[in-house]
C-alpha cells in the first residue's frame, strides 16, 4: 500500500534524459515488479491460515495477526529507514531494502515458531514500506507532474497483480507442498527483482538538498492529514474483509478449500481491472473517485456481511470489493500530491498510514473472531470503517486539492 515524489529543489540530472510528461520509463514497471513480489509476502498469509496454524498450532485469529504485523513493520520501519536512506542515491536505496526484504523472507520461510515467524514478518514489513516510498517518489520525478498519477498506478499494479496471480499461486503451492515453498519462492522471486532493478533504473537524483527540518516541515499541513486520514480509513475498511476471506469463503459461504486461490484471482483480476480505470482517471478526478468508491465500497461489505452465506452473492460482492477499496490508490496518492509540496517523508508516512490501516483492519477483524464474535464480524467492521471515512470527505476543506 503510499505516495508521492521528491522535492523541486533537487537538481536535475542528466542521466535521467528528456522524459517526456505522458511517457512512463520502464523502470516504473520494475519497481511495480518488486511491489508484486513484496506485496504477495504481504498478502500470502490470507491464503495460508489453515496451514500455518495447523504448523504453529495456534489460532486463526493469531495468524490473522501476521498480516497486522506485517502492518506495523511497515508503520514504524517505513519511515525511519525512508528518513535514513534520503541522503543516499535512490537505485542503490532500492536495492538495500529489497536485500534487507530477503533476509526477512528467509527467516519467515525457515521460522520454527511463531516469535520467528513474527520477527521476520516484521522486518519484510518494514523495508518493503522503504522500497515502497522511495519507488513511488522515483516513479513520480521520472514520469513528471503530468503523468504522476498513472506513473503511480503502474507501482501500484503490482500490488493489485500479487492477488490475481502471486496469492493465487502461492496458496495452491502451499496447499499442494508446504507453505515453506510458498515462503521460499516469494524470497527468490524479490532476489530476482533486485537484479531487474539494478539493470533498468537509471542513476537517480541524490537528495543532497533536503534537510530534516524541511522534511518535517512539510508535514505540518492539516489539509495533509484529512487526506492521510482518508487513505488510512479505505484501507482499514478493505482489508478488515480481504485479512479473512479464506475463512469466509469455506466455513461461511461453503466453497470448498481447493476453490479459495481461485476466489483469490477472482478478487484480484477485479482490483488490476479497478486499477487501470481509476490511475487513468486520478490526476483529473481525485476526490470524486474516492467519494463514489467509499460509498460503493462501505454498501458493498454491509451486503456481504448480510449476504455471505449465499454462494453467488459473495462471488459477484467479492468482484465489486475488488474494484473499489485498494484500486482507489492512485487518487490518494494525487490527493496527498495535490495537499503538501510532494516529498520523500511525506511518501513515507503517508505510506505508514496506508500500513496503519491494514493493520487495524486485519487486527480489529481478528480481535472480533477471537472474542467469539464470528467470521463475518470483520466485514462489519470493514463496513463502519468505511462509513468514518466518506464521513471524512463531508466536509468542504477535505474535498478541496
Amino acid at each position: 500500500m503510499t505516495d508521492v515524489c521528491s522535492t523541486s529543489r533537487e537538481p536535475a540530472r542528466t542521466d535521467l534524459g528528456k522524459v517526456s510528461a505522458r511517457s512512463i520509463p520502464f523502470a516504473v514497471y520494475a519497481f511495480g515488479a518488486g511491489i508484486f513480489a513484496m506485496t504477495t509476502s504481504e498478502f500470502m498469509v490470507a491464503g495460508l491460515m489453515p496451514e500455518l496454524a495447523a504448523a504453529f498450532g495456534v489460532s486463526t485469529a493469531r495468524i490473522g495477526y501476521l498480516i497486522s504485523i506485517y502492518s506495523g513493520g511497515m508503520v514504524v520501519g517505513g519511515p525511519v529507514l525512508t528518513m535514513l536512506l534520503l541522503r543516499i542515491e535512490r537505485r542503490r536505496a532500492l536495492l538495500l531494502m529489497t536485500t534487507a526484504f530477503v533476509l526477512g523472507q528467509v527467516m519467515a520461510a525457515s521460522a520454527s515458531s511463531y516469535s520467528a515467524m513474527a520477527v521476520g514478518r516484521f522486518v519484510t514489513g518494514a523495508s518493503s514500506a522503504a522500497f515502497f516510498a522511495v519507488s513511488i517518489a522515483a516513479a513520480a520525478d521520472m514520469a513528471g507532474a503530468e503523468a504522476r498519477g498513472r506513473a503511480a498506478s503502474v507501482v501500484l499494479a503490482g500490488l493489485m497483480l500479487s492477488t490475481v496471480l502471486g496469492v493465487p499461486i502461492v496458496t495452491i503451492l502451499g496447499q499442494d507442498l508446504d507453505w515453506r515453498t510458498s515462503f521460499w519462492i516469494v524470497a527468490a522471486l524479490v532476489a530476482l527483482c533486485a537484479g531487474v532493478v539494478a539493470a533498468t533504473t537509471p542513476l537517480l537524483p541524490h537528495t543532497e538538498g533536503i534537510d530534516l527540518k524541511g522534511e518535517l516541515r512539510a508535514l505540518a499541513n492539516g489539509r495533509l492529514w484529512a487526506a492521510y486520514a482518508t487513505s488510512g480509513l479505505i484501507i482499514a475498511a478493505t482489508f478488515a474483509a480481504f485479512s479473512y476471506f479464506s475463512p469466509i469463503f469455506i466455513d461461511v459461504s461453503g466453497f470448498d478449500a481447493a476453490l479459495v486461490p481461485y476466489l483469490f484471482g477472482i478478487y484480484g483480476m477485479a482490483t488490476v481491472l479497478g486499477n487501470i480505470v481509476v490511475g487513468r482517471f486520478a490526476d483529473r478526478h481525485a476526490i470524486p473517485i474516492l467519494l463514489t468508491g467509499l460509498s460503493v465500497l462501505t454498501a458493498t461489505l454491509v451486503l456481504l456481511a448480510l449476504l455471505a452465506h449465499l454462494q453467488v452473492a459473495a462471488v459477484i460482492l467479492t468482484v465489486v470489493l475488488g474494484l473499489v477499496g485498494v484500486t482507489m490508490n492512485p487518487a490518494m496518492v494525487v490527493r496527498v500530491m495535490h495537499a503538501a509540496n510532494p516529498r520523500p517523508l511525506v511518501n513515507a508516512v503517508h505510506g505508514a498510514v496506508i500500513s496503519l490501516g491494514v493493520l487495524v483492519g486485519s487486527w480489529s477483524g481478528g480481535l472480533a473472531i477471537g472474542v467469539g464474535l464470528g467470521y463475518l464480524a470483520p466485514v462489519w467492521i470493514g463496513a463502519a470503517l468505511g462509513l468514518i471515512g466518506l464521513l471524512s470527505l463531508a466536509p468542504a476543506k477535505a474535498r478541496r486539492f
